[in-house]
């Protein structure tokens, strides 16, 4: 995980990626839902899909969306070294298209997906993500806190406008049950949804 972390810094690559205990929870929280299938939408250089590979059952694959090309090709020798990359599938371009060519190949249905990308398109990914979902998937949306700033209405920052049209979706969506957790951390004042889909 260390060497992870220290190739994507010298990679240039932005310091955005979760915390060493984010990671952590997340792979429990796919343990603990037996997870065999995993979409992750937001790659950057795969330390996070490092955590959530390792907690897939048996025969599992993980599925991560990455837009970049020179962040997948940081996470590609991340994963190679982890000795991963035989379980988890890198797919470049935006996350959108992805996921569009995911449910028309009839991919999934996955038991656990992770959302951590542009804020702006959210939403939508959350929307996408929930058609190649089944009950009892876990969803988990990262940075949906923002320092408080997603309960200011009047707020042009479009990452935070992103976030409040997502929890806009999911408070009108009646196949899931959600709740949205802080975080206070080296990372500031933050927090994440969890979003189970109904039975």
């Amino acid at each position: 995980m260390d060497a992870a972390l220290a190739t994507s810094r010298e990679s240039g690559l932005p310091r955005i990626q979760v915390t060493p205990n984010q990671g952590k929870f997340l792979q429990l929280l796919a343990k603990a839902c037996g997870a065999r299938s995993i979409l992750e939408i937001g790659t950057l250089g795969g330390y996070s899909t490092i955590w959530l590979a390792r907690a897939l059952a048996a025969g599992g694959r993980l599925v991560t969306l990455e837009l970049e090309p020179r962040h997948a090709a940081v996470a590609r020798a991340n994963l190679d070294r982890a000795g991963l990359s035989g379980i988890v599938e890198i797919r470049v371009g935006p996350a959108q298209s992805s996921l569009d060519e995911l449910l028309a190949q009839h991919e999934g249905p996955f038991d656990f997906v992770f959302i951590d990308a542009d804020k702006p398109g959210a939403a939508d990914y959350f929307s996408t993500a929930l058609e190649l979902s089944r009950p009892g998937s876990v969803i988990v949306i990262d940075n949906v806190v923002r320092r408080g700033r997603v309960i200011e209405r009047e707020t042009d920052d479009p990452a935070t406008q992103g976030i409040r049209r997502l929890n806009e979706r999911i408070s009108a969506e009646p196949r899931v049950s959600a709740i949205e957790v802080q975080t206070v951390g080296v990372k500031g004042h933050d927090g994440f949804a969890l979003v189970v889909v109904n039975g």
